[in-house]
């Protein structure tokens, strides 16, 4: 299964506000143990390990996190874990290591993935993932993974496919959270997917793409690349690369080429039916936990020991406490030993906020 030119390039500085007061600076959501013993970045790489060997694994984190990811994953050496100087989203982060990478091996193919997902069926992951790094290694073509709508859901970007030609579905656009009426017929369509944030290419087609689409910020990243390796290299990433412009690569790459027209752009969207999750809030952890467990009352509880009288889907983490929930429902209730979040299910998309509030207020301590 392992390809001797590919490269997974995990991106990892997201602060994980809408997992607060667990996620923190120094320890956000992708270094929390959320599903199981391994945390959410040590999940990523070992579903990965066989497809390379550590030593082309790549992650681009901020200097909050470096060495927290480190400790997490001994395998990598320091220079293979990138502290962005300043956040500059997605397209400089990948755009980077592609750069970097293009110096050493011409043929490199980079696999692009968030991490702090969830996958139920790694079987099937694997499968849809060699398909993808074929694909992606056989021309200047660009893929990514989609994965089938259950909902309407407002929160996702999502791709519009076309025809099928054999080795995937040919992308026609993409959109950016659409609102609820225009989600609804998404996904009565049946021809859109969200996106899952997970894209293979050739560090060739990344390069090219990025001169094309995004000129200022792809010369920065090539000086940038060209010290890598020598002295040069810090002091060269934190004087230049605040110049990146701040765009995702959705915006600056993947909209930008699919404006081409379905045929002309060579983006291909493989459907990934493998259990995917995001957990992008306390509401799906809950629901994900439940729904492993059949949980008769929808309840999940971390407690150092449980009663419940007439409590039903409530998510509650207190795990140095007894907890003792009556008539209550729908609760979210996540206690740390300097904070305790109290909302409702319906509510926790809002938890960001928090955060928000407390940077604003200067309250350093709680984030």
């Amino acid at each position: 299964m392992a390809n001797k030119n590919f490269y997974p390039v995990i991106l990892a500085g997201g602060r994980g506000t809408r997992f607060w007061p667990l996620s923190r600076k120094r320890l956000a959501k992708q270094l929390l143990a959320l599903d199981g013993k391994q945390t959410m970045i040590q999940q990523t790489v070992a579903r990965l390990v066989p497809f390379a060997p550590a030593k082309r694994f790549w992650v681009i984190t901020n200097e909050d996190l470096r060495r927290a990811i480190g400790r997490q994953l001994p395998r990598l050496s320091k220079c293979q874990i990138l502290a962005e100087p300043v956040g500059r989203n997605t397209a400089p982060a990948v755009g980077l290591a592609a750069f970097i990478l293009l110096r050493n091996d011409p043929d490199a193919i980079i696999g692009m993935f968030p991490s702090d997902h969830v996958i139920a069926d790694e079987k099937r992951y694997r499968q849809v993932l060699e398909k993808g790094i074929h694909i992606a290694s056989a021309d200047e073509n660009i893929v990514v993974l989609g994965i089938r709508p259950t909902r309407a859901e407002t929160g996702y970007g999502y791709i519009e496919t076309g025809s099928d030609c054999g080795d995937g579905l040919r992308v026609r656009r993409f959109t950016e959270k659409p609102d609820a009426e225009r989600a609804a017929g998404f996904l009565e369509s049946g021809n859109y997917f969200w996106n899952s944030g997970m894209f293979l290419w050739s560090a060739r087609t990344l390069a090219n793409a990025l001169h094309e689409h995004l000129p200022e910020t792809a010369m920065v990243l090539q000086q940038i690349s060209a010290a890598f390796g020598t002295r040069r290299f810090t002091e060269m990433f934190r004087r230049l690369y605040p110049r990146c412009e701040n765009i995702s690569i959705d915006y600056a790459v993947l909209e930008r080429r699919s404006a081409k027209g379905e045929r002309q752009s060579n983006i291909f969207c493989l459907p990934a039916d493998f259990g995917w999750n995001d957990l992008g809030s306390w509401t799906s952890l809950h629901e994900h936990h439940v729904g492993k467990q059949q949980s008769a009352d929808g309840n999940q509880i971390s407690a150092a020991g449980i009663f419940t009288l007439n409590a039903e889907g409530n998510y509650i983490h207190a795990p140095r406490k007894f907890v003792a929930a009556v008539g209550v429902s729908d609760l979210v209730i996540v206690e740390t030993e300097d904070a305790l979040l109290i909302t409702n299910r319906k509510s926790a998309q809002d938890v960001g906020k928090i955060v928000k509030y407390l940077d604003e207020k200067k309250l350093h301590k709680l984030v």
